[in-house]
């Protein structure tokens, strides 16, 4: 257990900045392993999945509640993708962001990237993953900037 809570940790340092990982997986998680392969899983926190460990990459997806404790946390986290209001309910209903919505991003941010949507007011409207770098989300006028996964209107 204590291993794989040091590797879930590492990761998510890796992937959003250090620090993340120990605020966002505390000690009481629980981690399923996959019954096919015996790797680990999904993270879950009181009963509720935290994230994902994906098997093609070996990085996390994260679940709404997860991008709310990494924008809590926010300190060194480099994730972020800020969208204009006007198409916030859109991205909160899961729909995809475009380039020309893009208002500010991380500049750590590459194409293929975990990403946490926020809206101009800072707050979280989805998760996905980013299609575009961060100079090229800003550069673009036309294309699909992220590919939400999951938008915070479909979690409540």
């Amino acid at each position: 257990m204590d291993n794989a809570l040091t590797r879930i940790r590492g990761t998510a340092d890796y992937q959003f900045g250090k620090g993340i990982g120990a605020k966002l997986f505390p000690e009481n998680v629980k981690i399923e392993y996959s019954k096919a392969t015996g790797r680990i899983r999904y993270v879950y926190l009181n009963g509720e999945r935290l994230a994902t460990l994906r098997p093609t990459n070996g990085l996390l997806s994260l679940s709404i509640t997860a991008a709310q404790t990494i924008a809590e946390n926010r300190g060194s986290a480099k994730c972020f993708v800020t969208i204009q209001s006007d198409v916030s309910k859109y991205i909160a209903d899961g729909g995809d962001v475009f380039a020309v919505h893009v208002v500010a991003v991380d500049e750590e941010v590459r194409a293929k990237d975990e990403v946490i949507i926020l809206g101009e007011d800072q707050h979280i409207l989805a998760v996905g993953r980013a299609v575009l770098s961060a100079s090229e989300m800003l550069a673009f006028k036309t294309g699909v900037a992220v590919k939400v996964r999951r938008g915070s209107a479909k979690e409540s």
